[in-house]
């Protein structure tokens, strides 16, 4: 399974982070696939503790982050839909900070974590593009993916190099 992360790593990570592997960004978790680009709350209450927690707990996979899948407006959010596309992962709750004042700052106060993109799986703050991507690297967000009953596309990618 490490040896599907490395493989997929060295295929398409690198330049999946830069935004040119697979799909335009323009089709990154769209229509159809769950991600949304609004904050999914309503105006002044979007940053309280309830409502925050609501959010997190609303999809298995959530991700707080500057811009939509379909247009990260940082390379730290780019990075992170990037690495779940790399996944397979396009069904997941996406919510644009930058849209919403009261929720940027409460999903700060409410993960104790100072930064933006922020990735939640099944309730649980995982943390920021960085961590994210060393699961990636370690084979650690394949395991938690499949916790949640996700099939990480670099499994099939194995499967289809030993084929070869």
């Amino acid at each position: 399974m490490r040896a599907a992360v490395r493989t997929g790593w060295r295929i398409g990570a690198a330049a999946a982070l830069r935004g040119r592997a697979g799909r335009p960004l323009s089709q990154a978790a769209g229509e159809g696939s769950g991600a949304e680009g609004g904050s999914g709350g309503s105006g002044g209450g979007s940053g309280s503790r309830e409502a925050v927690e609501r959010l997190v707990r609303e999809h298995p996979v959530v991700v707080f982050m500057k811009g939509s899948p379909a247009q990260p407006l940082c390379g730290f959010s780019n990075a992170v839909v990037q690495i779940l596309r790399l996944h397979g992962v396009e069904d997941y709750r996406a919510h644009d900070v930058l849209q919403d004042p009261d929720l940027r700052q409460g999903i700060k106060d409410y993960s104790n974590w100072p930064t933006i993109p922020q990735v939640y799986l099944n309730g649980e703050f995982v943390g920021g593009c960085d961590i994210l991507l060393q699961m990636h690297q370690n084979g650690d967000l394949v395991e938690e993916l499949k916790k949640l009953g996700i099939r990480s596309a670099l499994l099939d990618a194995e499967k289809d190099q030993e084929k070869k």
